[in-house]
């Protein structure tokens, strides 16, 4: 039992060591600034490349050639014309009649 009043004792202690606290002491020297590094060199850019030519245009192209006309064709021969038929007979006139003599009545139109 020895040890564990000891050990009561010492939590004790520590518990309330805790809530009393005591002046900062004055602040110490400060120490050096240590040295900055070297400074890297800034490499070079490359150099701008060349543009390209620019490319000739083609030629024109050749029209084609035009084609012929066809011949004309001929014109038929023309057909000869009909033989003429022939002028029937002429017939004869009638006997003539003879006239009798008397009274001619001559009756005028409407």
């Amino acid at each position: 039992m020895k040890y564990s009043k000891l050990v009561v004792a010492m939590l004790m202690t520590l518990a309330l060591g805790g809530c009393f606290t005591m002046p900062t002491g004055p602040a110490g020297p400060q120490g050096p600034t240590g040295d900055t590094g070297a400074r890297g060199s800034t490499g070079y850019t490359g150099a701008t490349g060349y543009t390209g030519a620019t490319g000739n245009t083609g030629n024109t192209g050749n029209t084609g050639a035009t084609g012929g006309t066809g011949a004309t064709g001929y014109t038929g021969a023309t057909g000869d014309t009909g033989a003429t038929g022939n002028t029937g007979a002429k017939g004869n006139t009638g006997a003539r009649g003879s006239t009798t003599e008397g009274t001619v009545i001559v009756v005028p139109p409407r």
